[in-house]
């Protein structure tokens, strides 16, 4: 290959990704690879996939991204579907929702028949290429493994409720942080380094290994089991602890609800406000009751996981983010729990 045709394959290679930061120079076989046939357009993301670089912002399809857990809490996905579907905001959260997993912070303008399906009938906050620290570390993040296939670590709830939205499904677009490419090793290499970094959860509802063959291959609900206790600590965010940069944080939280025996849920209804919000009330106090230094799972710490030193972070009951859980569907701001359980009801079309 000539000189001509390797600096254009270098040139067809940035025009795909946007970084975040100075990154080192891909692998020649990657430029290589920007100027030769694919055959398919899978094929093309594949080499594209693989050609990413830690630290950039690669635009994927979410149809093309495989999971790094086996399971879900449906009730958080349900909360952003209801809101999406069901809700009181000027602008609707979808479009929020994903400018932030964009990189681009919020949304700031939407036509009146915006879709997420149509980037172009909505704007948001911040333009492609002002991307700032603090929208990067806001976004989803995914690790490139052999194949070059893309493997999620952050936002399987996001990119589900982006798929199970109308104006979702598999082929729509957003941008995803690179934490790691590892498409140079071996499967069994690949999932090592996975399990090393505590970049996959692979255990089920109820605790149990779950083979890494047979985490789900792609996103949506129909391939997540239902992880409940996930859900309750989904809910106690801001309550009991603080969301951090730890991958799985609700996963370790919900082990230790299921586990530990801290907190008796035994009379928890998942599908009435109040025991829902009582049931949360108890573990977000359990949560900030125990002593920080505590092995909550798997070697994380309660500070690790970001628990709180006061519940509801010192505020009344009717206050802070316990109050704002609180809010049922009839107020003009209602809760995430109301907008979840509306969603469950099947009042949303």
């Amino acid at each position: 290959m000539g000189a001509l045709a390797l600096a254009a394959a270098t040139t067809t290679l940035a025009t795909n990704v946007v970084t975040a930061a100075p990154a080192t120079a891909a692998p020649l076989l990657c430029q290589i690879a920007g100027v030769l046939p694919t055959g398919s357009a899978g094929s093309a993301n594949a080499t594209r996939y693989g050609c990413a670089e830690a630290g950039e912002l690669l635009d994927m399809r979410i149809g093309d991204v495989r999971a790094t857990q086996p399971s879900l809490g449906y009730d958080e996905v349900y909360y952003k579907l209801g809101r999406y579907s069901q809700g009181k905001d000027e602008i609707n959260k979808k479009f929020d929702d994903w400018c932030e997993a964009n990189g681009q912070l919020e949304a700031a303008s939407v036509q009146p028949d915006a879709r997420l399906d149509n980037p172009a009938s909505f704007t948001c906050a911040l333009p492609v290429g002002q991307e700032t620290d603090e929208s990067i570390a806001a976004m989803k993040t995914v690790v490139i493994g052999p194949g070059g296939v893309p493997y999620l670590t952050d936002g399987h709830h996001t990119l589900t409720s982006f798929y199970e939205t109308a104006d979702g499904g598999p082929n729509l677009h957003v941008r995803l942080r690179v934490v790691a490419n590892l498409s140079d090793l071996s499967p069994a290499d690949f999932w090592a380094k996975m399990q090393a970094e505590k970049w996959v959860w692979n255990r089920d509802v109820n605790g149990s290994e779950v083979p890494v063959e047979q985490l789900p291959a792609g996103v949506g609900l129909a391939n997540f089991q239902d992880d409940k206790y996930r859900s309750l600590t989904y809910f106690a965010r801001d309550i009991g602890f603080t969301p951090g940069s730890i991958a799985f944080q609700e996963f370790y939280w919900g082990a230790w609800v299921r586990d530990s025996g801290a907190v008796d849920i035994s009379g928890w209804n998942n599908n009435d406000l109040a025991s829902y919000l009582a049931t949360v009330e108890a573990v977000s106090r359990a949560q900030v009751a125990v002593p920080k230094d505590a092995v909550i799972d798997t070697g994380r710490t309660a500070a690790e996981l970001g628990a709180l030193d006061a519940w509801n972070d010192g505020k009344a009951t009717t206050k802070g983010e316990f109050g704002k859980l609180s809010a049922p569907y009839s107020d003009a701001k209602p809760g995430k729990l109301a907008y979840a359980l509306l969603y469950k009801s099947g009042v949303a079309n």
